[in-house]
């Protein structure tokens, strides 16, 4: 356990002062009552979407409470994991004056989220097996450094971040360790939520645009202690998540036989993909990955992408980012998409 953590010395001083604002919905929570409601300037005509939503997505909290074994005070819900890391952002950074690690090549929007917050962002290159560089993380930590980002499984490069090097900054970071999870349905690994009540400076960021395959409903999702909930709900507008996205969530987390099944399939494709990818003449690698994507490095990274989109295929050319020179990032499709990728790429010169 981090015994030197304190959650109150890292909320920005505004933000600790501050009352939350409380909605119509905050104050009646009663939706499902038989109620004339007359307390939100709503139109009373019924179009199923006329009410606000509740604000604080209870239903959708239940179910997910049993499905994690959390208590519904320790989620946060967010348009997106976006607005969730940029409302931990406005909780415990200050601008001009605090700093934040990454681990580059990851998740391009922590760095945007820094510049649009004013904090500096100290990037900490992982090492050759895409690994945490703990000596360069501890040497360039300071007082204000408030958060160390860490996505497991990363993207772009699709590996797991070593379960002893996490634990290792979960004890000596002095600031929050913020674990993005988006991918890890598709990895053998059980998720950091479970060290919730061992660390207190830990955040575990999810989604349901991966696995759940509801990118277009944005939402992302933030396992934190209560404390560290209780801070976020006071900055977050109160009407975040609207009532379509609670709806289909809510849906698509009952159906989790289907959600299985679409998971052991993807997996099953990422399988054959790799296969047949290191068969590939002009394929020099093929990276070891726990996501539903696989990065690979290529002898020319632009050629091969442009030769892709001329047969109708489109992935991600990753070499812009740090130890990512001449890499493409493939995302596992269905199995008639994979046999059209494997078919193409077996025929380009």
């Amino acid at each position: 356990m981090n015994n030197k953590f304190d959650i109150q010395s890292l909320i920005r001083p505004n933000v600790a002062k501050m009352k939350p604002y409380s909605s119509a919905r905050d104050e009646f929570k009663d939706f499902d009552s038989e109620m004339i409601f007359l307390d939100a300037n709503e139109n009373p005509f019924e179009t199923n979407v006329n009410r606000y939503p509740d604000p604080q997505q209870q239903a959708l909290k239940d179910i997910l409470s049993k499905q994690k074994n959390i208590s519904t005070t320790q989620i946060l819900m967010g348009n997106g994991s976006d607005e969730v890391l940029d409302l931990i952002f406005r909780a415990f950074c200050e601008p001009a004056k605090d700093n934040i690690i990454t681990l580059p090549p990851t998740y391009g929007m922590y760095g945007v989220l820094a510049n649009l917050n004013d904090i500096e962002n100290r990037e900490v290159l992982l090492d050759a097996d895409f690994q945490p560089d703990m000596g360069g993380i501890s040497s360039i930590a300071d007082t204000r450094t408030k958060i160390l980002f860490i996505c497991s499984p990363n993207n772009p490069t699709g590996n797991l971040i070593a379960l002893k090097r996490i634990l290792k900054l979960l004890k000596t970071f002095n600031g929050l360790v913020v674990i993005d999870e988006a991918y890890l349905d598709f990895a053998n690994e059980v998720s950091w939520i479970s060290k919730l009540v061992e660390f207190p400076n830990l955040i575990v960021i999810q989604t349901l645009s991966k696995a759940y395959g509801l990118a277009g409903i944005r939402l992302g999702i933030c396992y934190a202690s209560k404390e560290i909930i209780s801070v976020l709900n006071k900055i977050k507008p109160p009407y975040n998540i609207n009532k379509l996205t609670q709806q289909s969530a809510i849906e698509q987390l009952q159906n989790y036989l289907k959600i299985k099944k679409d998971l052991s399939l993807l997996k099953a494709e990422k399988e054959t993909l790799l296969k047949a990818l290191v068969q590939v003449q002009y394929i020099e690698k093929v990276y070891p990955t726990d996501a539903n994507f696989i990065l690979i490095k290529v002898d020319n990274a632009e050629k091969r992408y442009s030769q892709l989109l001329e047969n109708g295929i489109v992935v991600r050319n990753r070499s812009s980012q740090p130890l990512c020179e001449n890499t493409l990032r493939i995302t596992i499709g269905t199995p008639l998409e994979n046999e059209k990728l494997i078919k193409i790429l077996k025929t380009l010169n």
